[in-house]
């Protein structure tokens, strides 16, 4: 199924942490909370697509899945570039805080949320399903407030 091979693929869980280079301790609890919510929501996105959702012929060629595939690819080229901008603001050795330029950062402060932002909206789109916009409105919530903090 093409909606499962989107949530799959996230560039987060797969690409994102063979590139991080020496960062921030994560702390256990954290983790812990992470891993629940994506199993959870890995279980209720798989579960809702295979078993639930049902797609009229011809779907994959209309609008709102055409739109939302879109939107989920350019939220994660938005995200995957940000990153990369993120990886590369300091020199092996260096600290301190660093502005970044370039990308969407120029238009947003945290481009890398926005992305992401915009990757599950539009696989929400693509999907039609309560689950997938709930995932978005989720996803929504929890990064507009870690931007915010970054922001500030």
């Amino acid at each position: 199924n093409t909606i499962n091979f989107l949530f799959s693929v996230h560039y987060r869980a797969l690409i994102f942490p063979l590139l991080i280079r020496e960062g921030k301790p994560t702390p256990f609890f954290t983790f812990v909370l992470a891993l629940l919510f994506c199993a959870f929501n890995g279980y209720l996105q798989g579960r809702s697509l295979t078993t639930y959702a049902t797609y009229p012929p011809g779907w994959l060629g209309g609008s709102c899945f055409i739109t939302g595939f879109l939107g989920w690819l350019i939220g994660m080229a938005i995200n995957i570039h940000s990153d990369h901008i993120l990886r590369n603001l300091r020199k092996p050795g260096e600290t301190g805080y660093k502005i970044p330029r370039g990308g969407m950062f120029e238009y947003v402060s945290g481009a890398n949320f926005f992305g992401e932002i915009l990757e599950w909206f539009g696989f929400a789109l693509a999907c039609c399903t309560i689950e997938s916009f709930a995932f978005a409105l989720c996803t929504l919530f929890i990064l507009s407030s870690r931007a915010r903090q970054h922001h500030k």
